[in-house]
């Protein structure tokens, strides 16, 4: 009787152990984010980050010549409005000192002369695709315009939203490696975003005379897509050749 009883006991035991562990729950390891560098022609350094197959800048980019050395046209951030409304050719302009990257009109983008790192590029519209694809966005919704996804614009976003306004929805886990900030914006007209609560980002491609380009905003959670005038500043994020 004894035996019978500990033979239960052990079995008992067994099954129980058994349950626990198959039962515990699984702890999703963390992203291994893959990162490097890359130098623009006056030699600023920028972080890089491996996202699917693609290389792309965890920074804005922030050069003020193309890579044969010719200097883009400043315009000031205190100049009026119509100063930047009325810029002939490539002009960028520069908000809190290009904390977070300049802001460049899509005349910078279609000089052949080239304003991205050696070996690097503008993203066309579709590469923006592939990246927001590759961060949970299905393939049916990108291809929409205004604003796609769930959560995608968290992923995205600088971890913890540092940067971003305190308590807005957007919190970003930075999932990526992305690390998004508000970079702000500049309309065709010259108006200023001073807030800090947004972020554009020119693609290099067209739809007749306007560019295509991606939108952050502190109070969403998703991307948003759209194309607009040429004349606007947006920030750049540059992708490997």
């Amino acid at each position: 009787m004894r035996a019978n009883l500990n033979l239960l006991s052990l079995i008992t035991a067994i099954v129980i152990c058994v349950c626990f562990t198959g039962c515990k729950k699984k702890e999703t390891p963390p992203r291994v984010i893959e990162t490097s560098t890359v130098t623009d022609i006056e030699g600023r350094e920028y972080k890089t980050v491996k996202i699917g197959n693609q290389w792309w800048m965890a920074e804005n980019l922030a050069v003020t010549r193309f890579n044969d050395s010719t200097a883009l046209n400043f315009i000031d951030i205190n100049s009026s409005d119509s100063e930047w409304a009325n810029a002939s050719g490539a002009a960028y302009t520069s908000l809190n000192n290009g904390q977070y990257g300049f802001l460049y009109n899509f005349a910078v983008i279609e000089n052949t002369k080239n304003i991205a790192p050696e070996g690097w590029h503008v993203p066309t519209d579709e590469e923006w695709l592939m990246l927001e694809k590759e961060i949970g966005m299905s393939s049916e919704e990108t291809v929409l315009l205004g604003w796609r996804g769930t959560n995608e614009a968290n992923k995205l976003a600088a971890l913890n939203a540092i940067g971003w306004p305190e308590g807005a929805p957007l919190f970003g886990s930075d999932e990526y490696g992305f690390n998004a900030k508000p970079g702000g914006c500049r309309s065709f007209s010259g108006e200023i975003n001073l807030q800090g609560n947004i972020a554009f980002w020119w693609s290099a491609s067209t739809d007749g005379n306007e560019g295509w380009y991606r939108y952050i905003d502190a109070n969403q959670t998703r991307i948003f897509r759209q194309h607009t005038y040429k004349g606007y500043g947006m920030n750049i994020r540059c992708i490997k050749d």
